[in-house]
């Protein structure tokens, strides 16, 4: 339909089936074969709505190709053997990799290069990005060949969709997406309600938080520890090794609303405007690598990003890249450094977590930039 926008879409939705789970709206307004966020537009870098560490600077994709190599290495090698990315934006990232881990050849002529992408838009952005390199495309994690893996997730997990809960008085209640009486039929509006009859949230919150105090919201996303375990079962079944580097918390279950919306490198409202801004919601660590040990894998614990990125040499890197740089080059790299490790940009904020195969750091050892649990 001419001017159909996705709002409209999921009004007419609401008034049909009820109010929507948050994690239905946030599926919609990223998904939306036809009008979700991700499916129409390239939102990465100054010209879009935020910008990751891949655009931030090269140096982020060059270590983690460097990483890729040692662990491919500590597996002995394999030949051939799966290079996934999930969530792989412009490509930059696998760009950046791959031209760092060219310093083993052996490394990228036996890697098969997978990347588990669901909108047009992005796949043809990362076509140019990786022109001339054999691509395979994926919806799933799943349609991806069996055998020896090394894979990424880098911001991937915080996009997919959560569910929040919210303690009252009564017990535990599960936030939903309701339409707003403010709002018309031509631009409706939404607003979050609780679910009006039982409880059936309370099954999701963890434990150690169902004495939380009233008003407090917990949220859990099962879609997140579905592709948790699914990276798990894969370890278990084969050699290999996953990094996942994402913003969130890292020391079990946490209270609070961490959903947000990001338009144009500023935050919005939430509930506005459905596919026009990205929404993303903090990371629960802890549970990402129970579900990975669930499955058969085994995980390290999680590390800040700047920590880690430290650990594999940033500092020298950027002093590398400095060498040959103009003044305003190295201006821009010591910039770049600063956003990628410093506590108060995303050095604490973000964290990497590493999945393996159960034996594969065994005597002592750890994947390069953790430290044994």
């Amino acid at each position: 339909m001419s001017g159909e926008t996705l709002a409209r879409l999921l009004a007419r939705r609401i008034l049909i089936d009820g109010p929507l789970s948050v994690g239905a709206f946030m599926g919609e307004a990223l998904g939306h074969p036809r009008l979700g966020y991700y499916m129409r537009q390239d939102p990465f870098g100054a010209d879009g709505d935020f910008t990751t560490a891949p655009e931030i600077s090269q140096m982020f994709g060059e270590l983690v190709g460097l990483w890729c190599v040692d662990t491919w290495a500590r597996l002995g090698g394999p030949a051939p053997f799966h290079l996934i990315e999930l969530g792989p934006g412009r490509g930059t990232l696998m760009r950046d990799a791959l031209r760092a881990a060219a310093v083993v050849p052996a490394f990228t002529q036996a890697a098969t290069i997978h990347l588990v992408e669901t909108s047009p838009s992005l796949r043809a952005r990362q076509r140019e990005t990786l022109d001339g390199l054999a691509i395979h495309w994926h919806d799933r994690l799943e349609d991806v060949p069996e055998g020896p893996t090394l894979l990424i997730a880098n911001e991937f997990f915080d996009a997919l969709p959560i569910r929040q809960i919210q303690k009252t008085a009564h017990g535990w209640f599960e936030r939903l997406v309701d339409l707003d009486p403010a709002g018309t039929e031509e631009s409706p509006r939404f607003r979050f309600v609780l679910e009006a009859f039982g409880s059936s949230g309370s099954r999701l919150v963890p434990e150690a938080l169902r004495d939380a105090p009233d008003g407090s919201v917990v949220e859990v996303s099962p879609a997140s520890l579905g592709v948790a375990h699914a990276i798990g079962a894969r370890l278990a079944a084969h050699p290999g090794a996953a990094l996942a580097i994402d913003y969130g918390y890292s020391h079990g279950p946490a209270v609070g609303d961490t959903l947000q919306a990001l338009r144009r490198h500023a935050y919005a409202p939430v509930l506005d405007d459905p596919g026009e801004a990205d929404l993303t919601a903090h990371v629960d660590f802890a549970a990402l690598a129970a579900a990975a040990r669930a499955a058969g894998a085994e995980a390290f614990l999680p590390v800040d990003q700047g920590e880690w990125l430290e650990r594999l040499g940033i500092r020298q890197r950027a002093a590398a890249l400095s060498i040959r740089a103009t003044p305003k080059q190295a201006a821009d790299i010591r910039t770049a450094l600063a956003r990628l490790i410093e506590p108060e940009q995303m050095g604490k904020l973000f964290k990497a977590l590493a999945f393996a195969t159960p034996g594969l750091f065994a005597e002592g050892n750890a994947p390069a930039g953790f430290a044994l649990v």
